[in-house]
């Protein structure tokens, strides 16, 4: 790494008052961490959904009946790895906490998967048992013949809800909105039977060692089929302490405080918000479907959160929306955003109608996620912020020189919250992570001499427009700063005469909005070689389950 830069970033932390020099061996695992949370925080909410609150103690009473069951009843031995596939619920965290308290792995898997991915992951991570959300079991039930998986434990969305609430609500999703596609696996147990059972047995705490195997968090499989990420007990409690340690450059209390989180839990960005919260004493209002704008907006409403879990294509949603427009936003005071880059125009259209400015993070599967924040008082527009505690930066060329500062390159991480490795991937492991303990993020980045950091792009994302790299994202970013446009998206596609040309894909705002208009927009703001050369208008854009624009089924597309 740099040591200018390192000594600059660390510098710019401490002036905030960022401790850079964390214990981050004061817990030995996760679970050490989060029992610890249970103990501090006691009667405090920890986390609410559909509108009924789990407090710190429930939440501890309730894991530890589902880990004791698990020890006890399941015939699952420590390490064995429990799928866990659900939206936004309470119960999430019950299921979660209780596979870790019982020193068992988990298994994040999105609600969305077809049965090809579904049947993937579970046959790769070996699945032993797989707890489900009803309304997504439909299609793990045609799966799960072909796996090798032994045991299901459903559950409803209002399962942990007292009644009536409980039956009214299950019964509504069920038999009047047609929620839960019928559907049938034999032997299948229900989440109360089996927290109910585990609440006669003895949970034993169990011994984990710090490196072992906490969770296999796959990856998008953006490259191919998704990879499961390794990641240990040591790196979740780094990034946990490492994440509190910047975020108290905020103006938040945390404990007591309402977290609000319409990202889905089962991706690493949200996981790892939610440990953070339970370590402050935060309260996690779920919210199941982040796309039902109307409960977004109802959620603010209500709760009057202090912090914002968000991403690009979620506030600019939010922000066009009347309803969301018209709130009281005196109470938030932390918006942050991750998981794709950040517009300019998104960002400050937001701080326009919240009052509340975006801090961006950068972070991956594989780093547990957060690498890089904005520090509150201290954020950079256009930036990913400063290194987190303890984890270094470089960028390296092709051949994997390390360059200087304010020069492009592939960006590298080496801290305390990089992965162990991909699971049984000892190739692709090795493709990407050195016996020195880089990791290659397949970014474009540019490390800045004030210690902050900038994406320029993903390296499988570049243009080359007759020898010259063009990177969406800053397209992406020019073309939104129009006033008649809501999102976009920037592909290359085949050129017989330039290599590469760039199409662009436009979600308008004024229905009125012309292809003249986007490129003299382009004009004004871009040089001749980056402006597209193909514009089609759409009435939406593909996105993954978290919000983030597919830029890879328009490339599909287009060659096919």
């Amino acid at each position: 790494m740099n040591t200018s830069f390192a000594d600059i970033a660390n510098e710019k932390l401490r002036s905030l008052g960022v401790d850079t020099e964390i214990d981050l061996d004061q817990y030995g695992s996760i679970v050490e961490l989060f029992e610890d949370a249970f103990t501090r925080h006691g009667d405090l909410p920890a986390c609410t959904s559909l509108g009924h609150t789990l407090s710190y103690r429930d939440l501890d009473r309730l894991s530890a009946n589902f880990a004791a069951w698990l020890q006890q009843r399941s015939g699952l031995n420590q390490g064995d790895r429990v799928a866990v596939q659900m939206p936004n619920l309470i119960q999430y965290l019950v299921v979660t906490l209780g596979v870790l308290r019982a020193g068992m792995v988990v298994v994040n898997t999105n609600p969305l998967y077809t049965e090809r991915e579904l049947q993937h992951q579970f046959s790769d991570a070996e699945v032993q048992l797989l707890v489900v959300q009803a309304n997504v079991a439909q299609t793990a039930s045609e799966v799960l013949p072909r796996t090798d998986v032994k045991q299901v434990i459903v559950t409803e969305l209002a399962d942990l809800h007292p009644q009536p609430k409980r039956f009214l609500i299950n019964f509504i999703a069920k038999y009047v909105k047609k929620m839960v596609p019928p559907f049938s696996i034999p032997g299948a147990l229900k989440l109360n039977d089996v927290l109910a059972a585990g609440a006669g047995e003895q949970y034993e705490v169990v011994e984990c060692d710090r490196n072992s195997i906490a969770m296999l968090q796959y990856t998008g499989g953006t490259t191919g089929l998704a990879k499961g990420a390794m990641l240990s007990h040591r790196n979740l409690v780094s990034n946990v302490l490492q994440a509190h340690a910047v975020f108290s450059t905020h103006p938040i209390k945390a404990t007591g405080d309402i977290f609000l989180q319409p990202l889905p839990v089962y991706h690493i960005y949200a996981f790892t918000s939610s440990m953070y919260a339970l370590y402050v004493g935060a309260q996690t209002v779920f919210l199941p479907n982040p796309r039902d704008l109307s409960s977004v907006t109802a959620a603010f409403q209500q709760y009057q959160p202090k912090m914002f879990f968000g991403l690009n294509t979620l506030f600019v949603a939010l922000s066009n929306d009347p309803d969301f427009q018209q709130l009281d936003f005196s109470s938030l005071k932390v918006t942050l955003s991750g998981g794709m880059a950040l517009t300019e125009a998104a960002a400050k259209r937001w701080e326009q109608i919240t009052g509340c400015p975006v801090s961006e993070g950068y972070g991956l599967t594989e780093t547990s996620p957060v690498a890089t924040s904005n520090p509150g008082g201290a954020q950079q527009l256009g930036t990913i912020g400063l290194p987190m505690p303890h984890t270094e930066l470089k960028v390296i060329d092709d051949t994997g020189a390390e360059l200087g500062l304010d020069t492009p390159g592939e960006l590298c991480i080496r801290g305390p919250q990089v992965m162990l490795g991909y699971w049984k991937r000892p190739e692709a492991t090795a493709e990407v992570l050195d016996d020195d303990g880089w990791f290659a993020t397949g970014d474009v980045a540019v490390m800045q001499a004030d210690g902050y950091s900038r994406i320029v792009d993903r390296i499988k994302d570049m243009i080359v427009v007759s020898g010259f790299n063009v990177y969406p994202n800053e397209l992406e970013d020019v073309i939104t700063r129009h006033p008649g446009v809501l999102e976009c998206a920037v592909i290359g596609v085949p050129d017989d005469s330039s290599g590469e040309a760039i199409k662009l894909f436009v979600v308008k705002a004024d229905p009125a909005l012309t292809e003249a208009e986007i490129k003299a927009h382009c004009r004004e703001h871009l040089t001749g070689y980056k402006i597209p050369k193909q514009i089609e208008f759409r009435d939406e854009l593909p996105k993954s389950n978290v919000g983030k624009i597919l830029r890879r089924e328009l490339r599909d597309a287009e060659v096919s």
